[in-house]
């Protein structure tokens, strides 16, 4: 078909209730065009120009995303795409490319209001069709929201998780070399005889500065520390120790000293001195490995622990009672690497003495990550920011305020952040959703939201009722 008729616009599902004069009015007010395969029937940013019926050929819908084209749907024969009635989007959000040789008619702006005032149920029809595309496109935006914070969430875990990753194959890499050593060490100690006095005061020393070790961590200056190694380098090459460096450097990491070593030497015949500081330095070297591997493993833990709670996939979906700085210190967790990526330094101020909420909260987990994810893109352009979060209680709500020192929404701008598709992001990097899925969430559990901002501060101010 090269024309449109009415018989073939009444095949159209949404059309055919509309009376025949309506659509032969449509038809004689459209303008004819044919486009070629390739080229686009509209782009982003471009001003709608009317309401278009695609009698023949195939349109590519696609929606910018990460500054990409991201296809959307394919419009067949009989799709009506553009402007539609009472809608107040006047420019296009997606692009229309012609996969064949395209025939559009298009109803201008300027027959829109006419056909409202005339045309009820024309009028009516087109307006049907609209809330269903926005049905439609709010679904696909709404899943494309949570895939992109998948994403973000996914690439901070995945920096997070590689450095204690790392660390355990490296760990893991280096005890199974050190245990490779075990025979010979073994025979030279096999070789020494030491009378009982001497092996328990080995033996307790050795363990007694192993556990200051584990509570106290070595708080010398790097100076500080080359000097004590090499003061100890110096003290067991006098006594011909084998591996002296390796053993002033693992001694002084552990807490050694001068007189702890010479306590040693004076209960040990001069042939066993080496053998013996050799073999205390290998359970260092173990004792070193082992804990290395230990607080990696825990990292790891804590970050999968982090990744359940925020989820809350273990739990059901009613709302429990819950301690609110749980899930705002699991965010903190999950973004991270953006907070230290973005040279964050973060001031947190909870009042500890807040009763449990009772909430959803998988949800809520959403609003402190939306809010938090937005302050952290805020403060981008300084190269730098403070973020703050303070929790308190506002009679009988649980109140939590978080502000970044960015340089600031404008105050139209502010007027709008919580509107559906509204956002100040350029196109591709976000989809408006972020503060309105927060918004809706807040309103389900009975709270208020509120923005604030000036430059160098901006407040978001979330209140939410104790028993929800």
């Amino acid at each position: 078909m090269t024309n449109i008729t009415v018989e073939w616009m009444r095949s159209i599902e949404s059309l055919t209730g509309v009376p025949d004069n309506q659509l032969q009015w449509f038809i004689d007010n459209s303008e004819r065009r044919e486009l070629p395969a390739g080229s686009y029937a509209f782009n982003v940013g471009d001003a709608m120009i009317g309401t278009h019926v695609l009698l023949s050929g195939r349109i590519k819908i696609c929606q910018m995303q990460n500054n990409e084209l991201r296809e959307l749907m394919i419009a067949e024969p009989g799709r009506i795409l553009g402007y539609l009635p009472f809608s107040r989007g006047m420019t296009s959000s997606v692009a229309g490319e012609a996969i064949d040789d395209v025939v559009l008619y298009t109803l201008p702006m300027d027959k829109i209001e006419p056909m409202i005032k005339l045309h009820f149920e024309l009028t009516q029809a087109l307006v049907h069709i609209m809330t269903n595309r926005v049905r439609d496109y709010t679904s696909f935006i709404r899943q494309s929201e949570k895939m992109m914070a998948l994403g973000k969430l996914s690439a901070g875990l995945a920096h997070e998780l590689n450095n204690p990753a790392a660390a355990v194959v490296r760990g893991a890499h280096s005890m199974k070399k050190h245990l490779q050593l075990q025979p010979e060490f073994f025979k030279k100690i096999m070789e020494i005889r030491m009378d009982e006095a001497s092996i328990k005061l080995v033996k307790e020393k050795m363990f007694e500065i192993l556990s200051q070790h584990n509570t106290h961590k070595s708080q010398l200056t790097l100076v500080q520390r080359s000097q004590l190694e090499d003061e100890l380098t110096d003290w067991l090459d006098d006594l011909n120790v084998e591996n002296s460096a390796e053993l002033a450097e693992n001694f002084v990491e552990f807490g050694f000293t001068l007189e702890d070593l010479d306590q040693f030497r004076q209960r040990l015949v001069e042939k066993d001195v080496s053998p013996i500081f050799n073999w205390i330095n290998n359970n260092l070297i173990t004792e070193k490995i082992v804990s290395d591997i230990e607080e990696a493993s825990k990292r790891i833990a804590d970050l999968v622990g982090s990744v359940k709670s925020f989820t809350h996939m273990d739990q059901g979906y009613d709302k429990q009672l819950t301690n609110i700085h749980d899930g705002i210190r699991t965010t903190i967790s999950i973004l991270q690497y953006k907070i230290r990526k973005g040279n964050i330094e973060l001031v947190e101020d909870y009042d500890t003495n807040l009763p449990p909420l009772r909430a959803l909260i998988g949800e809520l987990n959403q609003v402190w990550t939306n809010i938090i994810d937005n302050a952290l893109d805020a403060m981008e352009v300084n190269k730098k920011g403070k973020l703050f979060i303070k929790t308190e209680r506002d009679k009988d709500c649980l109140k939590v305020i978080i502000t970044d020192d960015g340089p600031g929404i404008p105050e139209h701008v502010l007027e709008r952040v919580f509107d559906p598709f509204f956002t100040t992001k350029e196109p591709g990097k976000g989809t408006g959703l972020g503060l309105d899925i927060v918004s809706q969430i807040v309103r389900q559990h009975k709270g208020y939201l509120k923005a604030e901002s000036k430059p160098g501060e901006t407040k978001f101010i979330v209140s939410l009722p104790i028993l929800g």
